[in-house]
């Protein structure tokens, strides 16, 4: 009699242990709910699995599934799950599997946010679009000098040296571990266009390259335009004539510009003022995009030494004096305006 009652106690225990596998892998395996599209989950530090079961529950509810947390907790914890969970914000799709989501969450990861460093963006730019981002601002107090140290450049300053394009980020990262990324893509973007470069190009180096590609990024106002505004820079150095483009001016000029610039700006003698000085600036003035990089050294084979904006974002293109002149004239009220004025 004890003997068949150990073995019914034995073989309930088996089909128990049965179906609460069965049911388990059954509810693994089921969607958290019916509704498609993303939610947010935001898991605090220092909370336990019961309270991470909570707020799964309610967004399988949300979702238009009935899975209980007392279900979450007993499956993170036949799982083996419920103590791996970490904190961070999660995009969870209630579509996906209860494993997948209980995976996702035990492995960290985290939803990535995204962040613009834009074309034609100077450092101070860049910051500001940094401060509105989630990460560790551990860089807001470097200048151009400082953070090219930082990041280990070869460069004397960090001007420009950082790839403009969307980066993905995990809350709390740095800043600068994300600006690192944003230099190493320059540098393989860089590296890969000049081993491609035309001929006869008046570069020493890719970083010259560069400097010319930011300066044809801030003087570009159709897209179309930038080999053509290249083939003018590079005929001015090739004369040689003074570049004379007016966004060398206001970077030189720095915070204290106004917005208006004036004839004593473009007398103004700094070393940015390619006006007043020969060659290139001695470092980029902003982030280039991949155009203005293959601008600078696809350059159209022309014999145009002068350009001034049209007004309608596109610019008039001329070989002489004489015939720049006259398009200030159609197209500018103020010759002070014209994106390159004559030269000396």
């Amino acid at each position: 009699m004890n003997l068949l009652f150990k073995f019914k106690k034995t073989t309930l225990l088996i089909i128990a242990l049965i179906m609460v596998t069965l049911w388990g892998m059954t509810r693994l395996s089921s969607p958290l709910g019916d509704k498609s599209g993303t939610q947010s989950l935001t898991i605090a530090k220092g909370v336990g699995a019961s309270t991470i079961a909570e707020q799964l529950s309610a967004l399988s509810k949300s979702s238009g599934g009935s899975v209980s947390a007392f279900e979450i907790t007993a499956l993170s914890f036949i799982t083996g799950r419920s103590g791996d969970f970490k904190s961070g914000d999660y995009d969870i799709n209630a579509r996906n599997s209860l494993r997948s989501i209980l995976d996702k969450i035990a492995r960290g990861d985290v939803a990535p946010t995204r962040v613009r460093l834009p074309e034609g963006a100077t450092w101070s730019q860049i910051k500001a679009a940094l401060l509105k981002a989630d990460v560790q601002h551990n860089a807001q107090e470097l200048d151009v000098k400082q953070l090219a140290t930082e990041l280990k450049l070869s460069t004397p300053s960090a001007e420009g040296m950082l790839f403009p394009d969307t980066y993905q980020y995990r809350r709390g990262e740095t800043e600068t571990a994300l600006l690192a990324r944003a230099a190493q893509t320059l540098q393989t973007k860089l590296s890969a266009a000049w081993d491609k470069r035309a001929a006869d190009l008046p570069y020493t180096s890719p970083y010259e390259a560069l400097t010319m590609a930011s300066i044809i990024e801030k003087e570009t106002g159709t897209a179309a335009d930038r080999p053509m505004i290249a083939s003018v820079f590079i005929n001015r150095l090739k004369t040689p004539m003074r570049l004379q483009t007016d966004p060398s001016v206001i970077y030189g000029i720095g915070d204290t510009f106004n917005g208006n610039l004036t004839k004593a700006d473009l007398q103004r003698d700094t070393p940015f003022n390619t006006y007043t000085r020969n060659g290139l600036t001695p470092t980029p003035i902003a982030t280039a995009s991949m155009a203005s990089i293959e601008a600078a050294l696809h350059p159209t084979d022309s014999k145009a030494l002068y350009f001034v904006a049209r007004g309608d974002g596109s610019s008039e293109f001329s070989e002489t004096l004489s015939a720049h002149n006259a398009a200030v004239q159609k197209y500018q009220l103020n010759p002070i305006k014209s994106a390159t004025t004559a030269a000396p």
